[in-house]
């Protein structure tokens, strides 16, 4: 990774979580637990869901091997980065990222989401490793280098942002 990317990295999940946060800033405990429909999930399910998949993403990171060569795709990072945040496409969360209650209230799962964010920011700031040699897995992409994967985090809680303005557009 070069100065460049890890610089573009950083500011890409710096804005991923200042977008989630945005998003929240209005948002009631009583609103967080309204969903917009049947079978569709309230704000703070979508938070539970960012903040679970984030912690279990950079876990993966963490747990990463070394490669002996460098598993770089440059065309995949480019879709990663066009389409990571379109919400046109639906994508079926994994059973294990699916809201289920973990977080009492939504403050809770923000704090969650936020701490494991700044692990992420912190690990890219302090990190030296070539992160296209680290090899790591992830739930829908299967193989993945850790700078994917950083790709992908910034990316999903853009995602995310986008998706919790809709709900609050549905249920205010």
């Amino acid at each position: 990774m070069t100065e460049l990317e890890k610089l573009e990295i950083l500011a890409s999940l710096e804005r991923g979580r200042a977008e989630i946060l945005d998003a929240l800033r209005d948002v009631t405990e009583e609103m967080a637990v309204r969903a917009p429909g049947p079978g569709k999930w309230s704000i703070g399910e979508c938070v539970e869901h960012v903040a679970v998949s984030e912690r279990y993403l950079f876990s993966q990171i963490l747990a990463s091997e070394d490669s002996a060569t460098p598993l770089v795709n440059e065309a995949r990072e480019a879709r990663i980065a066009a389409r990571g945040t379109d919400r046109t496409r639906k994508v079926e969360s994994p059973a294990t990222a699916q809201p289920n209650g973990r977080f009492s209230t939504l403050q809770a799962a923000v704090q969650d989401f936020a701490a494991s964010r700044q692990q992420a920011i912190h690990y890219v700031r302090s990190s030296r490793d070539d992160l296209r040699s680290k090899i790591t897995s992830h739930p829908l992409f299967g193989t993945v280098n850790c700078y994917e994967m950083l790709l992908l985090l910034a990316a999903h809680s853009k995602r995310h942002a986008k998706q919790i303005e809709e709900i609050k557009t549905a249920v205010s």
